[in-house]
C-alpha cells in the first residue's frame, strides 16, 4: 500500500516537467498525425511555440510549382485587397507628421519658384555665364543667362512705342500743345548769343562789331531786330510741328535710350505693375498649398518613389500659369453667378495707364530728350538740318536787306552750319515749358 502511493506521487510530480519539456521542445511536428496528436492532447501552448509553430508549419509545395506561399504573404494579400481608404487612414495614422509636411514643402516650393520667375523676368540686367553658344535676344543661353526684360529690350521698346502711337496718342498731337509763340518768347533773346558766337568763328576780328552795331542802333531798329528774332524761332516751331514725322522718330528716341540703360524699361514695368508682381510672388504659397493636399493625397493611395519629384515639378509650373491667368484673364468684365471677374491688371488700367504716362513723360519724352534725339538721330537730324539752314538763311537774308549788309551766300551756308552746332547748347532754356507741357 505504502509502495503503490510512492508509485503514484512519483508519476504526479513527474508530469509537469514532461508538460515543461514538451512545450518548449525544439521538435515541431511536421505530420498531420503529430499535429492531431497535439490538439487532442490539450496541453497548453506557449505564444513563443505558436510562432515557431507558423514559422515552420508552410505548405508543402506541390508537384507542378515551388513556389512556398507564407501565412505573411497571405496576410499582405488580404490588406492589397482591403479598402484602399482604409489604408490610406492607416498610413496617414501611422506618419501624420510625414505627410502633413507635403502641403507645407509645396507652398515654399510654389513661392520660391515664383520669386524666382518674378527675379529671373529682370535680372541680371547683362548676360551672365559664358557665352558660348547663344542666340540673339534669347535669355538663356547654353551655359548663362539675361533677363528676360533687358535681353529683349528693342523688341519689347517697339511693340510699346507702337501701343502708344496707335491707342493712346500720336506725336504730332504731343508737339501740337507747344505754342510757337510762347517758345519764341522763351528761346528769342538766346538768337543774338548764338549770331554772336557764330560770327566770332567765322570773322574772329569781327567779334565785337554785332554789340557795337546793336548798341548803336536807335530803339525802333533795335525792336525791329527783336520782332526778326521772334519771328524766326516762331516760324522755325511752326514748320516742327508741321513736319514732326520727318524730323524726330519717337521710336528711335525711346528705344535709343531703353538700349542705353536696359533697367529704364525693367524700372517702368515695375512701376507700373508692382501689385501684380507681389501677387505673383506670394500667390505661390497658398496655390502652392492647395496643390500640396492633392500631392498628399494621391501619396496617400499611390506609393511611388517618384510621385513626390514629379508633384513637385508639376506644383512649381501650375502655380506660375495660375497666377498669370489670375492677373490678366479675362480680359473683359465676366460675370459668373454672383461674382464679376476680371484680370487683376485689367482692373486697374486707369491707374496703370496713370502709372504710365508718369513715367513716360518724366523719364523718356522730356524736353532734354526730345531735343537731343532731333539733333543726334541719323534717320531725322537731316531733315531737321535742312529746315534749320532753310529758316536760318531767310532769317540772315531779312537783316542783311534791312540794314544793307551784303553777305554771300557761302557765308550764309557757312553761318548756318556754325548756329546748327552751337543750338543744343542754347535750348535749354525752353526744357521747363516743354516738360510742363508735355506731362
Amino acid at each position: 500500500m505504502r509502495a503503490e502511493f510512492l508509485i503514484g506521487l512519483l508519476l504526479v510530480s513527474s508530469l509537469p516537467c514532461k508538460v515543461f519539456c514538451f512545450c518548449h521542445s525544439p521538435r515541431i511536428p511536421r505530420f498531420a498525425s503529430e499535429r492531431r496528436f497535439s490538439q487532442q492532447a490539450r496541453y497548453p501552448i506557449s505564444s513563443l511555440e505558436s510562432k515557431i509553430h507558423r514559422l515552420h508549419n508552410r505548405r508543402r509545395p506541390s508537384r507542378l510549382t515551388t513556389t512556398v506561399v507564407s501565412d505573411d504573404a497571405n496576410d499582405s494579400k488580404q490588406q492589397r485587397r482591403s479598402n484602399p481608404f482604409s489604408r490610406a487612414i492607416r498610413k496617414f495614422r501611422e506618419r501624420p507628421g510625414t505627410y502633413l509636411l507635403i502641403p507645407c514643402i509645396a507652398a515654399c516650393v510654389g513661392w520660391i519658384t515664383n520669386y524666382m520667375a518674378v527675379q529671373m523676368i529682370f535680372y541680371p540686367t547683362n548676360f551672365w555665364g559664358i557665352p558660348l553658344i547663344r542666340k540673339e535676344e534669347v535669355p538663356l543661353g547654353l551655359l548663362g543667362w539675361q533677363g528676360i526684360v533687358p535681353c529683349k529690350t528693342r523688341k519689347m521698346s517697339i511693340a510699346m512705342v507702337n501701343m502708344v502711337t496707335t491707342q493712346l496718342l500720336t506725336v504730332s498731337e504731343v508737339f501740337a500743345k507747344l505754342s510757337p509763340q510762347k517758345c519764341a518768347q522763351i528761346l528769342g533773346p538766346k538768337v543774338p548769343g548764338v549770331v554772336k558766337d557764330v560770327i566770332h568763328e567765322i570773322m574772329p576780328l569781327a567779334g565785337s562789331v554785332p554789340g557795337a552795331v546793336y548798341a548803336g542802333m536807335d530803339a525802333g531798329a533795335q525792336k525791329a531786330l527783336q520782332s526778326m528774332n521772334t519771328q524766326f524761332v516762331s516760324s522755325l516751331v511752326k514748320s516742327m510741328q508741321g513736319n514732326i514725322d520727318k524730323i524726330f522718330s519717337l521710336q528711335n528716341c525711346v528705344v535709343n535710350q531703353m538700349l542705353q540703360d536696359r533697367r529704364v524699361l525693367g524700372e517702368l514695368f515695375r512701376k507700373c505693375g508692382q501689385k501684380e508682381l507681389d501677387f505673383l510672388t506670394n500667390s505661390g504659397l497658398w496655390f502652392g498649398f492647395l496643390l500640396g493636399i492633392i500631392q498628399m493625397v494621391v501619396a496617400l493611395f499611390w506609393e511611388n518613389p517618384w510621385t513626390l519629384s514629379v508633384g513637385g515639378a508639376i506644383v512649381g509650373y501650375l502655380t506660375n500659369w495660375l497666377a498669370l491667368k489670375w492677373i490678366f484673364e479675362p480680359v473683359h468684365p465676366t460675370k459668373v453667378g454672383p461674382f464679376v471677374l476680371q484680370g487683376q491688371f485689367l482692373k486697374r488700367q486707369k491707374e496703370v495707364s496713370a502709372e504710365f504716362s508718369k513715367f513716360f513723360a518724366s523719364k523718356l519724352l522730356t524736353g532734354e530728350k526730345l531735343w537731343h534725339s532731333i539733333f543726334t538721330d541719323p534717320s531725322t537730324s537731316p531733315a531737321f538740318a535742312a529746315m534749320f539752314h532753310k529758316h536760318f538763311s531767310d532769317f540772315v537774308s531779312r537783316i542783311s536787306n534791312s540794314f544793307s549788309m551784303g553777305i554771300d551766300p557761302e557765308t550764309i551756308r557757312r553761318a548756318g552750319e556754325r548756329a546748327l552746332s552751337k543750338l543744343p547748347n542754347h535750348v535749354d532754356a525752353i526744357y521747363p515749358y516743354m516738360d510742363k507741357k508735355l506731362a
